[in-house]
């Protein structure tokens, strides 16, 4: 008799996660071809990037499907999302992935480069408290080489229009109930359906012990943080931590992309 290994089709589960993420990002592959733009705008066509707070490696999966000379070492902690991503990758020798927490100081030692042309990261940095994301920019600053660029993009409201984001708001509300009741599946069903996938269980588990199952309620890899700040938070600090120009280079009602340029 021999055991029976279980299987994943892990390209299926990268689309899996890509739909679920649309959900709350219709806007999703525009952000893609933005900070991907911007990458080759500023650094060329054969970047060296890390993949930040990575999950199943959506934006190395992008960009080293429109840069062939690319190479992107992805880093988060979540064992799910890296399976998946390793998986997904597995026949890629221009990706590589990492086990990291971006609150532990020494998470750069880990790196396999010291430096990167392009350090990219969306709708992942949001958990992170204020002074935690200040001090990672501080540390993504030592990373990033000269005439280097970071790309952040997540949410960042602007509080100085109430009234726009409640109207934003309540639209996209809407908008994800018409889609959740045609069938598309939100952060919590997703993650109950990988937890059911005998070649997933394991990880799931494990990265239920970390941070929690989302059924039981929010957890703070899903937006549990201390505020979430508006672009000019983000530029400020990007220019105190070393970058010596940073700016929004894409913006939605209730979302934006902050450049900084080392």
């Amino acid at each position: 008799m021999t055991d029976t290994v279980a299987v994943a089709d892990w390209q299926a589960w990268q689309r899996s996660w890509d739909r679920q993420q649309e959900w709350y990002l219709p806007d999703r592959e525009e952000r893609f071809r933005v900070m991907l733009d911007a990458v080759e705008a500023v650094v060329g066509p054969k970047p060296r990037i890390l993949d930040l707070a990575c999950g199943t490696g959506s934006i190395s999966d992008r960009a080293l499907r429109r840069f062939p000379g690319a190479t992107s070492t992805g880093v988060d902690l979540d064992p799910a999302l890296l399976t998946i991503a390793r998986g997904h990758f597995a026949a890629e020798p221009r990706a590589a992935f990492v086990t990291a927490d971006l609150r532990d100081p020494g998470w750069t030692e880990r790196l396999p480069h010291r430096t990167y042309d392009a350090v990219l990261t969306a709708t992942a940095l949001h958990w992170l408290g204020s002074d935690e994301l200040r001090a990672l920019y501080g540390r993504i600053a030592g990373v990033v080489r000269e005439g280097g660029v970071l790309l952040n993009a997540d949410h960042m409201p602007d509080p100085a229009t109430p009234r726009l984001n409640a109207a934003d708001r309540a639209f996209q509300e809407a908008r994800r109930a018409r889609a959740k009741a045609e069938g598309t599946q939100d952060w919590v069903d997703w993650w109950q359906t990988a937890a059911r996938d005998e070649a997933l269980a394991g990880p799931v588990a494990e990265r239920f012990t970390i941070f929690g199952n989302p059924a039981d309620g929010p957890d703070h890899a899903n937006g549990v943080a201390e505020a979430f700040q508006p672009v000019a938070w983000h530029v400020d600090t990007l220019r105190a931590v070393g970058f010596g120009e940073a700016r929004a280079v894409w913006c939605s009602p209730s979302d934006a992309m902050v450049l900084g340029l080392k």
